[in-house]
């Protein structure tokens, strides 16, 4: 499992569960309101890699549409800063 993955799951507070009898087979287990935090937590992960790319010295049609794109993945999952 990705270690950026493994993080905000932790930061979510669940807990990755192993099968003793099967080490491939995994799952997760946590409270309602911790499987939100957990999906809030990847979609602000996801717009923040747009955000990234304005640090980046390019063209200002450029930036404007990655900005633009952050702020639109927010706003389709209700994540608005």
């Amino acid at each position: 499992m990705n270690e950026r993955i493994e993080k905000l799951l932790d930061e979510a507070e669940l807990d990755i569960v192993w099968n003793q009898d099967n080490p491939d087979y995994k799952w997760v287990e946590g409270s309602e309101e911790s499987l939100l935090k957990f999906a809030e937590l990847i979609v602000r992960e996801c717009a923040n890699q747009c955000d990234l790319l304005l640090d980046h010295k390019i063209s200002s049609e450029w930036a404007r549409g990655t900005h633009d794109c952050s702020k639109a993945i927010r706003k389709h999952f209700g994540v608005e800063e």
